[in-house]
């Protein structure tokens, strides 16, 4: 059996199940008095512990195991909002509101969960899940092939040619159509090279191709686009102007090396020009980046996925060592019956 590790956004897997396994009633109640009264509709076990995320997320987890055949695995996860960046920018994150309670206490019970069955779950009150991925990927990808499942285009930045990431659509079909689009050019067969439901992978000249960036440079477009989900401000009326920029000069560093080669406002404007007649930036960026410099490379810093974070994991650490007789335990404790048959 050829090794593959596969390195889990656990965050981002429990939400999406979180969401996609809500009562309807409650997914589209907008007053937080009537979501409240809602709670008790969310599917629960016989004490009362919440329980859609889990079963939905498990489900997933087996199917991957099943159909992928990972040798080894790992999961991550995000445990506050109050990490480092936030250090840096206070409003890091800020538009995002509160985790409903029920979803709160499934990340307690899905993390103990994953350990119960000898997975390795691993958090930080420091660092978010992507900078723990970033760093056991960028330890162990020379000595395995690697593949990160999310729904977050940051993690594009750790792809290289030892590490995919495949990335979750919101629906299958949307994975189809990049699928159709793409492999006839790369060959591939989802029979041959399963992926996990609604995900799509991306390999470096993919990245390219569909973000118009190199898996490098995606720090640096949200450096000057921002990225809305999480409040990272970029540079303002600047967001079409930022692929061929960085097209032309690789990084922030290399755009702002050039402005700052001007001599003055003439050479600034002989900059835009050559700007809009060779790169088909149309609107000058130039005001805006000089007068948001700052926020430009404040920016970059927040997107960039550290690999500096500290752990003692040696790779056999990660080797799949399912407990079959306490997840037949643990399944039966969540009400989990149907999962029942994955584990015989």
């Amino acid at each position: 059996m050829t090794n593959k590790f596969v390195l889990i956004d656990g965050s981002s897997m429990l939400v999406t199940n979180y969401y996609g396994n809500l009562p309807k009633a409650l997914l589209f109640e907008k007053d937080p008095e009537k979501k409240e009264k809602l709670y008790s509709t969310i599917m629960h076990n016989d004490a009362g512990q919440y329980t859609n995320a889990m079963y939905s997320m498990m489900r997933a987890i087996l199917k991957i195991m099943s159909e992928i055949k990972p040798t080894h695995m790992m999961f991550a996860f995000d445990t506050t909002r109050d990490t480092f960046r936030r250090e840096k920018y206070p409003d890091y994150k800020g538009n995002r509101g509160d985790t409903p309670m029920p979803l709160k206490e499934q990340f307690r019970n899905m993390e103990e969960l994953l350990k119960e069955l000898g997975f390795v779950v691993m958090f930080d009150d420091r660092f978010e899940a992507d900078d723990i991925v970033g760093s056991v990927v960028s330890r162990f990808e020379k000595e395995i092939p690697s593949y990160i499942i999310t729904k977050d285009h940051d993690y594009l930045q750790l792809i290289n040619d030892y590490t995919r990431v495949w990335l979750v659509q919101t629906k299958q079909e949307t994975a189809d159509e990049l699928q159709a689009k793409y492999g006839t050019d790369f060959g591939w067969d989802r029979k041959l090279s399963p992926l996990p439901d609604k995900a799509f992978e991306v390999t470096p000249d993919l990245c390219l191709k569909e973000y118009g960036v190199r898996p490098s440079q995606i720090p640096d477009l949200k450096g000057i686009q921002g990225d809305t989900s999480d409040n990272i401000p970029g540079v303002k009326g600047v967001s079409s102007a930022a692929i061929p920029l960085l097209a032309e000069y690789g990084t922030i560093e290399g755009v702002y090396e050039a402005i700052d080669a001007c001599a003055g406002e003439k050479e600034q404007k002989a900059l835009s020009a050559y700007w809009k007649e060779s790169l088909g930036i149309s609107r000058s960026p130039m005001k805006a980046l000089i007068t948001y410099r700052d926020i430009a490379f404040l920016s970059k810093d927040l997107a960039q996925i550290r690999r500096d974070y500290e752990f003692t994991q040696t790779l056999d650490d990660f080797k799949v060592n399912f407990d079959k007789a306490k997840a037949k335990e643990e399944f039966t404790r969540y009400g989990f019956k149907s999962l029942m048959g994955a584990i015989e």
